[in-house]
């Protein structure tokens, strides 16, 4: 039983990154966006984290700075995008080179160090009394992190907005038939703004998990490809909110799996392989099953 329990509070603790990953590409590609940026929106929270939380000595500081940035990238991806019409896949390569190359030289700039960052100030994980002990389910609130509730309730609050309200149901629309919402009134382009700017906070928020929660320090590259992850798990899951969140779950199986697995005698490079490979099968055998927005990546004027 304490092996299960252990495996799942991993499993928990690595989807958090993933499904995060996943839903910021539900909500930028189901109103027609492309988002390939997401490992290097990831990656500048992640700087942002330990940056805010050094020069301030607060973590949840850096975790403020971690949205901003993830929103203002966000905001530029979206500007690139549609006003000044660049392919939107291109953008998203870019970004995530511009991130992995930026994130390094500020980390020589601010701390005269190559690879890692000094340590700063976290968040602490957190123990619910009682709820702790429930068999299996007390993984769930059992020395975790903040953050994991915090997706919960983004993925619940997205779901919502998405499914409960008028202004989710135009988005949808405008994912499916842009030009005929345009025709509709609706201003296509500043939903996908607000939608992009979204998606880039939660980004933004993703990658500080990485650095000020799950770590105290900032890692060249230490999104190293979960981001990624994250947009096949927004794939597996249909573009959907709740999807995501199970998708992702699966992705971060495989990821806790790699641990236990290290135990055996598997060469380790075929044990590092294992989530991408995952990665790698559900998208060849479940992608081609799943039908996304109609509208993916075209724009409107």
């Amino acid at each position: 039983m304490e092996i299960i329990n252990n495996f799942l509070s991993l499993t928990l603790q690595l989807s958090v990154p993933i499904v995060l990953g996943a839903l910021c590409g539900t909500i930028a590609e189901r109103g027609g966006v492309i988002l390939l940026g997401v490992e290097g929106m990831m990656l500048l929270g992640a700087f942002a984290g330990v940056a805010g939380s050094f020069f301030t000595g607060n973590a949840l500081a850096g975790v403020l700075f971690s949205i901003l940035l993830g929103g203002l990238a966000g905001w530029l991806y979206a500007l690139f995008c549609l006003k000044w019409k660049a392919h939107q896949s291109v953008v998203g390569v870019g970004v995530n080179l511009f991130a992995s190359g930026i994130t390094a030289v500020m980390l020589k700039a601010i701390w005269q160090k190559e690879g890692m960052s000094e340590t700063v100030a976290s968040i602490p994980n957190i123990t619910v009394p009682g709820l702790s002990r429930i068999p299996v389910l007390g993984a769930l609130f059992r020395d975790q992190s903040p953050y994991l509730y915090l997706m919960f309730l983004i993925v619940g609050g997205v779901w919502l907005v998405f499914y409960r309200t008028k202004y989710g149901l135009r988005y949808r629309a405008i994912g499916d038939q842009p030009y005929a919402v345009q025709t509709a009134g609706v201003p296509v382009n500043r939903y996908r703004y607000t939608a992009m700017i979204a998606a880039g906070a939660i980004a933004g928020l993703a990658g500080s998990y990485l650095s000020v929660s799950q770590n105290n320090l900032f890692v060249v590259d230490m999104t190293a490809g979960r981001g990624f992850m994250g947009l096949a798990a927004n794939i597996f899951g249909g573009w959907q909110p709740v999807g995501s969140l199970a998708a992702g779950m699966v992705f971060a199986v495989a990821q806790s799996a790699r641990f236990y697995l290290t135990d055996l005698e598997i060469p380790s490079q075929i044990v590092q392989m294992l989530p991408y490979v995952v990665t790698l099968l559900i998208l060849l055998f479940v992608g081609k099953k799943v039908k996304g927005p109609e509208a993916l990546g075209k724009l409107v004027n």
